[in-house]
């Protein structure tokens, strides 16, 4: 019941209002550093009054939650894509820290099986972030080659366009053929 206050409390004392991607001023970036070098230190001497694998436990939680906050710090600062992964991973990190604390109170096969299960949990979770990494960058990509696509199209629309004017002038003659290809040059600028 502690640990879940004590998780409860450091979630709530660094716990950042939505994610930002302006980048921080110097001075707030270390005012938030501070802030999380406060509250990790106030997690750890909460942990001082437990004994035994509770204090382990506590203690993972403390570290835990730093290492989520200095991530999500980066993210917030930077807003990339790697930063945002970044947060993903020390959060499994973190969780798996605690859980291995956690199997320790148990033994043989159960500890086995929990120790496993953690690390799964947190492979999974390490796939799950490059995978989203991954999707951004792919989505920025796709991004950038529709944009060329889009310059492109309208580079042929243009061509194709002033091909036809072109076309249409040399039904004319004479003066008004000339006046009809000035026009078409001035209005597609070539």
């Amino acid at each position: 019941m502690k640990t879940k206050l004590m998780a409860v409390t450091v979630a709530a004392i660094l716990g950042f209002p939505g994610v930002g991607y302006a980048t921080l001023s110097k001075e707030e970036r270390k005012t938030e550093q501070d802030r999380i070098s406060s509250a990790y230190k106030a997690a750890k001497e909460n942990c001082k009054g437990m004994k035994g694998n509770a204090k382990d436990i506590c203690m993972a939680e403390a570290k835990g939650a730093q290492k989520v906050a200095k991530a999500e710090l980066d993210a917030r600062d930077k807003g990339t894509a790697k930063e945002q992964a970044n947060v993903r991973i020390a959060k499994a990190e973190a969780e798996y820290g605690v859980a291995k604390e956690k199997c320790d109170d148990l033994k043989g096969n159960d500890k086995d099986v929990c120790n496993k299960d953690a690390k799964a949990a947190l492979t999974r979770a390490k796939s799950e972030a490059k995978v989203s990494k991954e999707a951004a960058a792919a989505s920025k990509d796709a991004k950038e080659r529709v944009a060329e696509a889009r310059k492109d199209a309208r580079q042929d629309t243009q061509q194709a366009d002033y091909k036809a004017a072109r076309e249409r002038c040399d039904s004319l003659s004479g003066d008004a053929k000339d006046r009809c290809q000035k026009e078409v040059k001035d209005r597609f600028g070539k």
